[in-house]
């Protein structure tokens, strides 16, 4: 019987910028990255949403930077982050303003961690050039990365009305979505090399070609890493709400990282009127998490239920704990380091229970529609003990955050519930 070994590629070599605090590229990590959605000249709601975002997990947070008012305000959220200890790197966006937005304000210029100038909209003809160069230099006066993101929903049209002309022309011409996705690369790459040319070293330049379509997506990033080492930033642009969000995002970007294309990545969900922004944190890190990139938070394993789990105690559990580590992350990862790594295993029934149990950190077994009103407890792989009676839900909650602390804490002895054992 031939072995099947998983065909995971080497992680393409690109590189190393440093945003503040934060590498991205290199030998670095694929970082999270995320992005307000308040009015950044409202100090006080994008103060607390970067830190709702940073505290979720996000390393990097974008913010838009459109107005006067909005870069007036970036020095003072700078400062307040700092004042309550949220030292996660500002982005600024800028788009058709950028570079005189960045002039007016040098305190602005200076907050930012890193620009995003977007080629399609950054000037238009004669100007190009020259806005485009005036933001390149005050990167490199304050000594600021930059990253060149290309949308498709905003491509640079002279561009790409001449790849077309030269299609059309051609004894051979491809089809009109592939020179869309070239016109994408080059404008990266043209703009990419229009900054080298004006003194900014490779190190401070990160690329992005964003598409909404998920094939589309695959393929421009598979040809522009093909054709560059700088540092990529992924994501599909739109990727609209809910589970088709999630599942569009998932595909494109998951494809891509097991090709070892990506160095820091954003899902760009669209939340419910009044819905968390720190969903789509959660989600970055748990496609990271799930294709074994990084580990940011406990997994807990838990079957989908089926017949033979008429009860809901098993799910209700599982969400219960699920939700705790969640909300205890951002204390837990200083209180005891390593505790990522952690594996639950809340299972429904006997088929699957002990088995699915044994291979986690510590798992519980809960009875099925039928069974005896036990459930066996492991830790580490052994049978530990099998706990009854009412409490049963609240006593396994107690046995996980006492081996978090045994584990990862003080390391004395875990103890065992004294009711219900065997």
């Amino acid at each position: 019987m031939s072995e099947y070994v998983p065909m995971r590629l080497p992680r393409r070599r690109s590189v190393a910028v440093q945003v503040g605090s934060v590498m991205v590229g290199g030998d670095a990590p694929v970082v999270v990255q995320s992005m307000t959605n308040t009015d950044t000249a409202d100090a006080d709601a994008t103060v607390a949403q970067v830190a709702a975002l940073a505290r979720a997990g996000s390393e990097l947070v974008r913010i838009t930077v459109d107005r006067d008012e909005s870069a007036a305000a970036v020095p003072r959220i700078r400062e307040r982050l700092d004042r309550i200890g949220v030292n996660v790197p500002l982005i600024g966006d800028f788009h058709y303003i950028g570079h005189k937005l960045l002039a007016d304000h040098p305190a602005c210029a200076e907050a930012l961690a890193k620009y995003r100038i977007n080629p399609g909209n950054v000037g238009f003809k004669a100007k190009r050039d020259t806005q485009f160069s005036q933001i390149i230099d005050i990167a490199q006066k304050y000594d600021k990365p930059v990253r060149i993101g290309v949308n498709w929903g905003s491509l640079d049209q002279e561009l790409l009305t001449k790849l077309m002309d030269e299609n059309a022309a051609s004894p051979n011409p491809i089809a009109a979505s592939a020179v869309m996705r070239e016109a994408i690369i080059q404008s990266g790459l043209l703009s990419a090399e229009r900054a080298e040319s004006l003194g900014m070293a490779r190190n401070k330049i990160i690329l992005s070609a964003k598409v909404s379509n998920v094939q589309d997506l695959i393929a421009v990033y598979a040809d522009l890493a093909a054709r560059c080492d700088y540092a990529l930033h992924l994501g599909l642009t739109e990727a609209g709400m809910g589970t088709k969000g999630i599942v569009a995002s998932a595909a494109s970007m998951g494809i891509l990282l097991q090709q070892g294309i990506g160095d820091t990545i954003r899902v760009s969900l669209t939340p419910e009127p009044g819905g968390d922004r720190s969903k789509e944190v959660q989600v970055a890190q748990e496609l990271l998490q799930v294709m074994g990139f990084r580990a940011f938070v406990p997994v807990v394993a838990a079957c989908p239920g089926c017949g033979r789990t008429t009860s809901t105690v098993f799910q209700e559990l599982a969400s219960d704990i699920q939700e705790h580590i969640r909300v205890s992350m951002p204390v837990w990862r200083e209180q005891y380091p390593g505790v990522e790594n952690l594996n639950v295993a809340v299972m429904g029934c006997i088929v699957n229970g002990p088995g699915e149990s044994k291979f986690a950190d510590i798992g519980i077994s809960l009875p099925g529609t039928g069974e005896s009103p036990s459930a066996p407890v492991f830790i580490d792989g052994e049978k530990v003990m099998t706990l009854r009676g009412p409490s049963i839900a609240e006593d396994f909650k107690a046995m996980v955050l006492g081996y978090i602390e045994q584990k990862y804490g003080s390391g004395k002895p875990l103890e065992l519930p004294s009711a219900a054992q065997e």
